[in-house]
């Protein structure tokens, strides 16, 4: 067995890097922390706008070009300018936590709005119509048909955005916050290869367990017949 590998597995197995402030529990609690109030923030931005964009196509080619070019956006990089603003303005914690929160919200906010906006245009032309034959206002259009027919991609978007936090969140320790990033950093700069590759498997385990998480969710919230016509679009 590889000399790596072996002390990956024998540093996973060791009690002592589960537990205590420093450990791979409490770690993940904080990574969870950061990713699920950056995946909250990023929905209740790009979900209203990915709904009015798809319900009025208004805009559609601006969320385009927005969403694609955010991704071109270096996050390391954003995080660094973040820092630098909000630090002379913040104290505690929050001086580095926030500037962490904002670059994660706004990697989330693409594939959010994308879906929703999708999700809403993808609705079945034939109900919309049916539904403004019988009086129903735009706003109730929206509520009752729009919003149900694209729950399917709108969740997608969710996913891929959480997974692409979770894994991003790693950067967040680079300016001493905590989450499983920590034991990349701490593991380079104790030449812990160990630790490195074990907080890098962990992170890996926990985006799949999360993805799973939603993926239930989303099976559970969204009726048979709409998740087939989610996948055959």
């Amino acid at each position: 067995m590889n000399e790596t590998v072996r002390l990956t597995l024998e540093w996973l197995a060791d009690p002592a890097s589960w537990t205590g402030p420093g450990g791979i529990l409490v770690r993940s609690l904080e990574h969870l922390r950061l990713s699920f109030v950056s995946l909250l923030v990023a929905a209740l931005v790009a979900v209203p706008v990915g709904l009015w964009v798809g319900h009025t196509g208004r805009l559609r080619w601006l969320a385009v070009n927005l969403a694609g070019g955010v991704r071109a956006i270096p996050s390391l990089g954003v995080l660094f300018v973040a820092v630098l603003l909000l630090l002379p303005r913040l104290r505690g914690d929050l001086a580095f936590e926030l500037p962490a929160l904002i670059v994660l919200v706004v990697l989330a906010i693409p594939p959010i709005l994308s879906g929703t906006y999708a999700g809403v245009e993808a609705t079945d032309a034939a109900a919309r119509d049916a539904a403004r034959g019988m009086g129903m206002t735009g706003a109730q259009v929206l509520r009752q048909v729009e919003i149900p027919g694209a729950l399917p991609l709108i969740l997608s978007g969710l996913r891929a955005a959480m997974l692409q936090i979770i894994g991003t969140a790693t950067i967040a320790a680079i300016v001493g916050l905590g989450g499983l990033g920590r034991f990349l950093i701490d593991g380079q700069a104790s030449r812990d290869y160990a630790q490195m590759a074990g907080g890098a498997l962990v992170v890996a385990v926990l985006a799949l367990a999360v993805d799973q998480l939603l993926a239930l969710v989303g099976r559970l919230a969204v009726s048979p017949g709409l998740r087939l016509a989610a996948r055959a679009q």
